[in-house]
């Protein structure tokens, strides 16, 4: 039964910065977990806390969880990786992903099509600029260099990254939800970040990450709750469903209702988003399985914890990520997780 590694997971910020943010993190450095995350949605960015954080820590690994491919070209992306990596003497994890089309379409003002294509095109590049072999081109539609489309001066020509990256074989992970898409991540990155996973429904992804080669990485994020109530432990839990089973995406596709459905949940979804998006959140919320949100989730006493951290062990997982509410939390967290 392997070890599992532990992640801080800071998330993207809410109205305002979090506070005790630089604390937080070297306390959790001293307690021996491996990585850091930031994360951006359409507020914070993810990379500079992510250089604030490792300018101020010198061990943990620093990870973006995720950088949202429309926010930036794949070349600006690679700049930004190699950047924090020198600075951080190699500890970056370039996190990517693709969003969803109300933020890449309302936000960044973006196509959302085609996201696996533009995926491999935005990887392709990146790894072009830190292989740093040749000039970096790219014929793909989505991503074309040098440009030559409408508007071009037609002066541009293939350049090759001025900057000499610290590592050519960086790490890039992806948050990826679909069958497709989980595959791509195994054929083109080095680690997966999934949004939600079962150790109980290793099925789900097995055909997935069937070929996935040793030292691939799988972080995923889970809600620990410490309570001696587990019903009531498991409510933030729900609540979280609910709204990305129901209210995350449009009523005739949403990436997330689609993955729980595949996890054994097809009529539960339906009902759940059905009352999300008639307004009735809490109903929404009650209607999501104990069972579901129990599976993808640590809730209970520090015993019963303990005790299902044992059927994480035996999946694909190598990190769980937490997230943590102060110092004390982090050490019981170590505690459970570490040993």
């Amino acid at each position: 039964m392997k070890d599992l590694k532990l992640g801080l997971q800071l998330g993207y910020w809410g109205a305002q910065p979090p506070k005790n943010l630089i604390g937080m993190v070297q306390a959790a450095e001293k307690l021996g977990y491996d990585s850091v995350w930031t994360a951006e949605a359409y507020g914070s960015d993810a990379l500079t806390p992510l250089a604030w954080i490792g300018a101020n820590t010198s061990k943990i690994r620093l990870g973006t969880g995720v950088c949202q491919l429309s926010a930036r070209s794949p070349t600006a992306m690679a700049m930004a990786a190699m950047a924090i990596d020198h600075l951080s003497n190699g500890r970056m994890i370039l996190g990517l992903g693709v969003s969803g089309p109300q933020v890449v379409e309302g936000w960044y003002g973006a196509p959302f099509s085609k996201p696996l294509a533009r995926t491999r095109e935005y990887v392709s590049i990146i790894r072009q600029v830190l292989a740093r072999e040749e000039p970096v081109s790219n014929d793909g539609p989505h991503y074309p260099l040098p440009y030559t489309g409408e508007g071009a001066w037609g002066l541009g020509k293939p350049l090759k990254s001025i900057t000499h990256p610290l590592r050519a074989d960086l790490p890039i992970f992806m948050g990826a939800e679909g069958p497709k898409n989980v595959a791509q991540t195994v054929a083109i990155g080095d680690g997966w970040l999934p949004l939600y996973y079962s150790p109980y429904r290793n099925e789900v992804y097995a055909d997935s990450l069937k070929h996935a080669r040793p030292g691939f990485e799988i972080c995923q994020g889970v809600v620990v709750n410490i309570t001696d109530d587990v019903e009531q432990g498991l409510m933030p839990v729900k609540g979280m469903l609910a709204l990305y089973v129901g209210g995350m995406g449009a009523k005739d596709r949403n990436f997330h209702k689609e993955l729980i459905s595949r996890f054994g949940f097809e009529a539960e979804t339906e009902t759940i988003q059905e009352l999300y998006l008639a307004g009735k959140k809490q109903e929404a919320m009650m209607a999501v399985p104990d069972e579901l949100a129990d599976e993808i989730s640590l809730v209970g006493p520090k015993e019963r914890i303990r005790d299902r951290l044992q059927a994480w062990r035996e999946t694909p997982v190598t990190s769980l990520l937490v997230s943590a509410r102060s110092e004390a939390e982090l050490g019981t967290l170590a505690e459970l997780v570490l040993g």
